[in-house]
Parts: structure tokens; C-alpha cells; sequence
């Protein structure tokens, strides 16, 4: 049993253990900003000046010096008003989506105490979960945003690819990396991405569920997406079911060509330091990077190949105004208690559905629902790539659609 540890450093007792020891600071944001007032927490991934980056491996937090200056997207945030929490757990090198890290500990799940909290982005949910911050930096890569915000019950956003700067960002895979934010509530949510994020002027008159996406959901999960594109239709003027994969290619087509693709790029990142230290990663972790290590040039240009005509795909049935309508993730959070084995198969069928955006590039927000059991399930939409904002605001209308009996704050 979990008991609250004294948090010396931090405003707050770290209820949750989302906070690494190394992480226990406060950094005041510039006064007067759009996100005054709020604070937050970054992912241990984000370089954060004077304070050591550990990439959830004391391999990694031993072997590299404190960074001299700010990741980009933290000095945007701070520059903007919000002050700094501290760094919060991760998966070891972002190379998870299940929120149990070897050395310090998996956070708990506030939404469901008895199961996981989902990754790698454990820290930066759980801290937002719990409510001890308003909102949290993370990552996406494979999954690692709207997985979590799904298993969890917040909020939150995987951003166009290549629109937040990844400047002092550990990386994963550089094709798929996105910096990203949960929020426990929509007006956080929104406030966040308004201050960090253009405008845009997207207003789909189409909503899509993608019914291959949802097949790879259990019961309880897909039974959310009807009554969501039923509640978007007023929103959008139409919303319709079809396929995202094209004839004779499946969502695990694409899952293997995203996993080839992307771990190829992470041996090139990190297969040095791999080979010159002893990272001690968990055995889920060191076999993934077992497997990175036999992709060929080849084998990583044959995928990346198919990768991309994925991305043509995807991108062609969203147009310039079409919402695509799918699950967040295939399951409810497993139990802390699951074996390997259970995790794995959940874990390959939520990739197939994170595939998607991932290989296209595109935005995704995930919005918290509950099943009829009660369990925090995400439903998400995809747009055109830089229609974040917009997307969030959409996000929050079809919440607000589907839980009438809450005011808007």
C-alpha cells in the first residue's frame, strides 16, 4: 500500500508518487501571463535548466549533465505565466505505454487506484489525475498522451507533429515524437492549448467513426463511440461510419510498419549509449530495445515506405473538414495486477488504433468518459494537421453535449 511521503521541495504532498526524487523543485513562471495563476508539472524527459533530465533510468540521469537551459516548450509555458511543479515520472526512455517504471515506481491511477495508470506519461497523468497540479507536460510518440489520459480520466491532447518545438526533448522516434499536455478539466484544457498553440479556423462539417479502429476495442469501450457521433452530428452537420485502412491493408499492417519505422530511429538515437552503459531496463523495456537493435536499414526504409502511403491515407479521408471518430485506447486501464502476457495483447491492439494519427501526423485529443461500469474510458478525435485548437474546442462541445447536466465553467 501506497502511503503519502513528505514532498520537501514542492507545494504539496506527493499523494501519488508521480514525482521522481530528483524533481522536487518550484520554478516561478513570468508574471502576468495568459497562464497566470496555474501550475503545472513536466514529464522527465523536458530539460528543465539546473535540474538533471533523468529519462526514467538512473543509468541515463548518471551519465548526463544538468542541462544549462530550458526545453522549449517548458520556457514557452513558464513565459506564459504557469509555474513549475517539478518533473514527474516516466516509462524508461518513453519506450512503454503501461506506466510501470523498475526504479521508481508506477503512480497511482486516482481515477481507478487499483489499476495502472498508462505511459510513459505516468507522472504527468497521475499529478493531473490527483489533482495536485492543474495541468502537465508530456509526450506522445506511440501512444504515451492519449493512452494515460484515457486510463485516467483527463484530458488530453497529441499535437500535430512538428508544431510544438522538440528542442530539449529526450527523443524516441523523431518521425512520431510530439510534445503534449493533459488537464483535469475542459477549461484548463482549453486555456492551455489557446496559450500554447495558433489559432486555426477548422470547422469540419463531417464527423467519420472509424469502425476498424473501433474493432479493436472491447465491448465496453466501443459501446461509448455511438452516442459520441450522434452528439457530434448537431456539431458538425453529419457524421457517418467508415474504414480508415485502404482494401487489403489492416490496422496491424500499420501498427508493424510504425514499429519498424519508429525503433529503427531509436537505435540510431540511443544504441550508443545503450551499448556503453548498463541502463538496467525492465524486461518489457530491454527486449523492445533487443528488437530496435535487429532492424535493418532495409527492413526500417521498406516500412517507412509503407508508413508514408498510410499517412497519405489517413490525411486524405480527413481533408481540410472531416473529424475522424475513434477509441483513445482498446481497453479500460488493466489492473496493477496483470500479467505480461494480458498487457501485451491489450498493448498491440492500442497501437493499432494510436497508429493511425501517429502515421499521419495528425492531431488528437482525447476527451474522458466513463464506461457503464463506471471506468474511465477516452473517446478521441483526429483532424487536419495544425486544427488543434479548433479540435480541443470541438472536444469540449461534444463533453459538454454528452454530460448536459454539467454547467460550463
Amino acid at each position: 500500500m501506497h502511503h503519502p511521503i513528505a514532498s520537501p521541495g514542492l507545494p504539496f504532498t506527493d499523494t501519488v508518487h508521480a514525482w521522481v526524487p530528483h524533481g522536487h523543485f518550484v520554478m516561478e513562471g513570468t508574471p502576468g501571463g495568459p497562464l497566470a495563476g496555474l501550475h503545472f508539472a513536466a514529464k522527465d524527459v523536458f530539460d528543465v535548466a539546473g535540474h538533471p533530465t533523468g529519462a526514467g533510468n538512473p543509468a541515463w540521469l548518471a551519465s548526463h549533465p544538468a542541462p544549462t537551459r530550458h526545453s522549449a516548450l517548458v520556457q514557452q509555458v513558464l513565459g506564459a505565466g504557469a509555474t513549475l511543479c517539478g518533473k514527474v515520472v516516466t516509462d524508461e526512455l518513453a519506450y512503454s505505454i503501461h506506466g510501470h517504471n523498475l526504479h521508481y515506481g508506477m503512480p497511482v491511477n486516482s481515477a481507478a487506484p487499483d489499476r495502472i495508470p498508462g505511459g510513459s506519461s505516468s507522472g504527468s497523468v497521475a499529478a493531473v489525475a490527483a489533482r495536485l497540479v492543474d495541468f502537465s507536460l508530456g509526450t506522445d510518440t506511440g501512444g504515451s498522451t492519449r493512452v494515460p489520459a484515457s486510463y485516467c480520466g483527463v484530458w488530453g491532447l497529441r499535437t500535430t507533429h512538428g508544431l510544438v518545438p522538440r528542442e530539449g526533448l529526450v527523443p524516441l522516434h523523431p518521425s512520431f515524437d510530439t510534445a503534449t499536455w493533459f488537464a483535469h478539466d475542459p477549461a484548463t484544457f482549453e486555456q492551455v492549448t489557446r496559450a500554447l498553440l495558433p489559432a486555426t479556423d477548422f470547422k469540419p462539417t463531417r464527423a467519420l467513426l472509424l469502425q476498424d479502429a473501433a474493432d479493436q476495442a472491447d465491448a465496453e469501450v466501443a459501446a461509448l463511440l455511438p452516442s459520441a457521433l450522434q452528439a457530434l452530428r448537431p456539431l458538425v452537420g453529419n457524421g457517418v461510419t467508415t474504414t480508415v485502412a485502404a482494401q487489403g491493408v489492416t490496422l496491424e499492417d500499420w501498427r508493424r510498419h510504425y514499429v519498424a519505422w519508429g525503433a529503427h530511429e531509436a537505435w540510431q538515437a540511443h544504441g550508443n549509449w545503450i551499448t556503453q552503459n548498463t541502463p538496467g531496463f525492465e524486461d518489457a523495456i530491454a527486449s523492445r530495445w533487443q528488437a530496435a537493435a535487429q532492424v535493418s536499414d532495409d527492413m526500417a526504409q521498406a516500412a517507412r515506405t509503407e508508413g508514408l502511403l498510410a499517412r497519405a491515407r489517413v490525411r486524405a479521408i480527413v481533408g481540410a473538414d472531416n473529424v475522424l471518430v475513434l477509441p483513445s485506447a482498446a481497453s479500460v486501464a488493466p489492473l496493477r495486477s496483470a500479467a505480461g502476457p494480458e498487457i501485451d495483447a491489450v498493448r498491440v491492439r492500442t497501437l493499432r488504433i494510436c497508429c493511425i494519427a501517429g502515421l499521419a501526423g495528425l492531431p488528437q485529443v482525447s476527451l474522458p468518459l466513463l464506461t457503464a461500469s463506471g471506468l474511465p474510458a477516452g473517446v478521441s478525435l483526429i483532424g487536419p494537421a495544425g486544427s488543434d485548437v479548433a479540435l480541443v474546442r470541438l472536444a469540449i462541445e461534444l463533453w459538454r453535449a454528452l454530460h448536459p447536466q454539467v454547467a460550463p465553467r
